[in-house]
């Protein structure tokens, strides 16, 4: 457990220090995170936590119609709810849904935060992420936390949707 703590540490340290050497000037950062943020869990929290060590923490919640999409299943509360619970959480300085629209770049494109950290065990490539909002001139960088918050067995929302069917079976 300590090796993992120190290991996380040393990732957002090498973050921290790779956006010094991008932007030498800047005191504070634009992090931007995103996702579902269905069923809030220790996981969600500790994503906001980690990117509030790196600066100001900018959060797009999906789209219902993009959950739908992406993972084949509705979300459990609808994107309204979602979003105001996102606005609610400590560390989270500005949270908005996702656009409506079929570009899933253009929020991103719209804040141009400094860095787009994605969650360990988020789907897509970083350096295919980088290359889509540099082509419409900004110049985000996206980083992956290497460590998922490993404290607690329902650290996810898959994890606890299982657990809801398994207890609650009829």
């Amino acid at each position: 457990m300590q090796n993992n703590i120190e290991d996380q540490q040393n990732n957002i340290q090498e973050i921290i220090n790779e956006l010094k050497r991008i932007y030498p000037k800047k005191n504070c950062f634009k992090v931007m995170i995103a996702g579902t943020f269905d069923i809030i869990h220790t996981g969600h929290l500790y994503l906001i936590n980690e990117a509030g060590k790196i600066g100001k923490v900018y959060v797009i919640v999906a789209r219902d119609v993009s959950v739908e999409k992406f993972k084949k299943q509705k979300p459990i509360l609808p994107e309204n709810q979602r979003l105001e619970i996102v606005r609610s959480i400590k560390n989270v300085y500005w949270a908005e849904l996702g656009s409506d629209k079929e570009d899933w770049v253009l929020r991103i494109v719209e804040i141009c935060p400094d860095l787009f950290l994605l969650g360990p065990n988020q789907y897509g490539e970083p350096s295919y992420y980088e290359n889509e909002v540099k082509k419409r001139g900004c110049n985000t960088i996206f980083r992956r936390l290497n460590k998922m918050d490993d404290r607690y067995e329902l650290n996810s929302s898959s994890k606890i949707k299982e657990k809801i069917l398994k207890n609650y079976k009829l």
